[in-house]
C-alpha cells in the first residue's frame, strides 16, 4: 500500500474547528495521492467512558491536494467539493469538532484513505458500513493528528 502524506495547518486546533468556535471541518492537505477517490475518517481514540469516538466520516471525494475547510453538514455535499458524509458517533451527519470537558484534552486522528473507486454507500452510513465498503478498495493510506485543550 502506498503511503500518503497527510497534514493540517496546525498541531493544536484553533477554535474555528471546535465547539468553541464555528465547528467547521478543517482543511486537510494530502501529498502523493494517485487514487481514484478519497475517504476520511476522523477518530478521537481515547474517550474515557468507552472507546474511540468517530466525529466525522466523508467519502467519494475526487482526488485533491487539499480537502477544503467548512464542508457543509449534509449527507450529499456539492460544494466546495463533491462528497458523501456519514453519521458520526453523535448521531449527526458531518463534522463535529473537539469539545473536551474543561481541563482535559482531546486528540483527533484524521485517517485518509486513497481508494481505487467511488463507494456505493448511502449518505448517513455509519463507521462500520464505511469500513465494510472500503474493504478491498484501499490502495493508499496516511494520517495526522491534532490536539485541543479546554
Amino acid at each position: 500500500m502506498e503511503k500518503l502524506v497527510v497534514s493540517l495547518d496546525f498541531l493544536e486546533f484553533p477554535p474555528t474547528y471546535t465547539c468553541d468556535g464555528q465547528d467547521e471541518s478543517p482543511p486537510i492537505r494530502i501529498k502523493g495521492l494517485s487514487a481514484s477517490s478519497v475517504a476520511v475518517m476522523a477518530l478521537n481514540p481515547f474517550i474515557k467512558s468507552c472507546c474511540s469516538f468517530t466525529p466525522w466520516l466523508i467519502w467519494n471525494i475526487d482526488p485533491v491536494d487539499v480537502i477544503p475547510s467548512g464542508i457543509p453538514k449534509t449527507g450529499v455535499v456539492e460544494s466546495p467539493i463533491s462528497a458523501v458524509q456519514g453519521r458520526n458517533d453523535l448521531g449527526t451527519i458531518g463534522y463535529s469538532g473537539p469539545c473536551p470537558p474543561m481541563g482535559s484534552t482531546h486528540r483527533y486522528s484524521f485517517k485518509v484513505y486513497g481508494l481505487d473507486s467511488m463507494l456505493d454507500l448511502a449518505p448517513g452510513s455509519n463507521k462500520t458500513e464505511l469500513v465494510g465498503a472500503m474493504q478491498g478498495h484501499v490502495v493508499q493510506f496516511g494520517d495526522t493528528v491534532a490536539m485541543y485543550r479546554r
